[in-house]
């Protein structure tokens, strides 16, 4: 039966109609060997057909794997390399005055805190002088307000109380929610201008922020304020 099938197509045809065991695996894989023999123009363009779409059909994710081209590769890396190492955002000029802003900001954390040692250590007219440079050389820089605030405490125990109380009202506006001008703005409310709400309301900001401001050890220890500010807490604290 194989033979007979292998040689004639029509007689394949026929067998297939007719044979009760058409069904039979090795009859079908005659028909496919006849048909590969003599493929038909048709038949080639669905083979190529059915080929392209199992390409297409593949995932990428299979795609996405194949390994790259090393030689491809590695010049792509050092081609990038090399435009990064090339491309410099800044000209000389911005270079330079970059440099020299570092060194303005690092001279005046140094001043900074030089003046606060000083305050630390009871030396109240040199931390002054300390503090007041920083903030008329470096009036330009953030940090100048954080040397006012040192500046109005020592002026406090040393200097002019109103001037001193003036500029803390001052800074407790352009350094609003810095919980030690607060504190200390509302001492010398209380003490020296005999105005209790204000104090309270500035009392308030600054124990929201830091409840370390009810603690006079903290105030006198950790802040290092001077004795006549640490004076004027506890008074306004025991509303005495």
């Amino acid at each position: 039966m194989s033979s007979a099938c292998c040689s004639s197509p029509k007689s394949s045809s026929l067998l297939l109609r007719h044979h009760p065991a058409a069904k039979f695996r090795p009859l079908l894989f005659c028909i496919q060997i006849q048909s590969s023999q003599n493929p038909s123009p048709a038949s080639l363009k669905r083979t190529t057909r059915r080929r392209s779409l199992l390409v297409l059909s593949l995932p990428l994710s299979t795609l996405l794997l194949l390994p790259p081209n090393p030689t491809t590769s590695s010049s792509s890396s050092s081609s990038a390399a090399a435009a990064a190492a090339a491309f410099d955002p800044l000209t000389e000029a911005e270079r330079s005055a970059s440099a020299v802003l570092d060194r303005r900001v690092a001279d005046a954390v140094r001043l900074l805190d030089l003046a606060r040692d000083l305050q630390a250590q009871g030396d109240f007219p040199r931390a002054l002088l300390y503090f007041t440079q920083v903030v008329k050389d470096y009036k330009d820089l953030a940090l100048s307000e954080y040397a006012r605030v040192g500046r109005a405490l020592v002026l406090y125990e040393i200097g002019d109380r109103d001037e001193a109380i003036a500029e803390m009202e001052d800074v407790s506006v352009s350094l609003k929610g810095y919980p030690e001008i607060h504190a200390a703005l509302a001492a010398a409310l209380y003490a020296d201008k005999h105005a209790p709400l204000l104090a309270e309301n500035q009392f308030a900001i600054a124990t929201l922020l830091d409840p370390h401001y009810t603690d006079l050890s903290y105030v006198k220890e950790t802040k290092h304020w001077p004795p006549s500010l640490v004076s004027s807490l506890q008074h306004f604290i025991t509303l005495s």
